[in-house]
């Protein structure tokens, strides 16, 4: 089998590179605080589609820090009693997608809410009171600054947010939800169930976001991860700061919330994944003490895997 990282015996073992902040838990305990102390003031807007089994809303809420944040909204137009709901996370810089693609979903009698990530490709606000640089990356935005101003602590409470407000919809079954996405995507699926352990199943495709450490001991901290060489070169050129920055990015870091996870996981992941290598999405599935299994693609890397929206199907349909 060729390989760019580690063997799949090892992958199975390996625990991570990146340190734990010794105060995680607390940092997020009180970040969710936080979260549910807002006034979220949700409003739906009705989206006229011809699928005549579906209603489709655009949905905003008021996030932490006073974003409003957006999500696309559907549910099965004929709902008697509560039924089971799915949550969508995209991948970096894009948006939460089209309708259509959510449209078999309600067909099975399931609402889908899936989620703009503030400041990337879709509806959701950007408006961040940051100090320091964000170059053009939204890893490092909030790193000159304080953990409490990473960008990435407010998108993480925003799916958590995302999912109490759809579990509180008189037409879901709270105890019936599950989440998917794949790159950000599968590290915001990771995340929210961390925070919203209610969430019964996930399945992250190649999640992104995790082992900052392990990408750049690789030498691969470029496409996505790229800003992470950049801020050490314009801003901590000897890597002075090394130690302090590692450890901030371990708040926003998927291994280190993975314990906190309820449901029942299924992972994808391709071998030859040069973007999110498999031994930094292994960190945080090492992690997961609830039901898990990994679905592995030898010959693929970060691109479209096979037959794994299918697989991603049936396996939310037991839901």
């Amino acid at each position: 089998m060729p390989l760019i990282d580690m063997s799949l015996e090892n992958l199975h073992k390996y625990q991570g590179r990146n340190p734990r902040p010794h105060d995680m838990d607390a940092f997020w305990d009180a970040a969710l605080q936080e979260m549910q102390a807002v006034q979220a003031d949700i409003k739906l807007e009705p989206v006229p589609l011809k699928a005549e089994w579906a209603e489709c809303f655009h949905l905003t809420f008021t996030g932490t820090g006073g974003s409003r944040v957006h999500a696309k909204y559907l549910r099965p137009k004929a709902h008697t009693k509560p039924h089971p709901a799915l949550l969508m996370f995209h991948g970096y810089s894009g948006s939460s997608g089209d309708w259509h693609d959510k449209l078999g979903y309600v067909a099975k009698g399931y609402s889908v809410a899936a989620l703009d990530c503030r400041g990337q490709g879709g509806l959701s606000d950007g408006i961040e009171p940051i100090r320091g640089t964000n170059l053009r990356g939204h890893i490092i935005r909030g790193l000159s600054d304080s953990p409490q101003n990473l960008y990435y602590r407010r998108i993480f409470l925003d799916t958590a947010q995302l999912a109490g407000i759809v579990m509180n919809m008189p037409e879901v079954d709270p105890e019936r939800v599950g989440a998917t996405g794949g790159s950000q995507g599968g590290a915001l699926t990771l995340a929210c169930a961390a925070l919203e352990p209610r969430i019964q199943r996930l399945a992250p495709v190649y999640p992104f976001l995790c082992d900052y450490k392990r990408v750049w001991e690789m030498d691969l901290a470029t496409g996505a991860y790229e800003e992470l060489k950049t801020w050490f070169r314009h801003f901590d050129p000897r890597h002075e700061r090394e130690q302090e920055v590692f450890n901030n990015l371990g708040y926003i870091d998927i291994q280190h919330l993975a314990h906190r996870i309820k449901g029942s996981t299924l992972m994808f992941t391709g071998l030859m994944d040069t973007i999110c290598p498999p031994s930094t999405q292994f960190a945080a599935y090492n992690k997961i003490s609830a039901s898990k299994d990994v679905v592995i693609y030898p010959d693929f890397g970060h691109e479209g895997l096979p037959e794994s929206g299918d697989i991603i199907f049936n396996f939310m349909a037991d839901l």
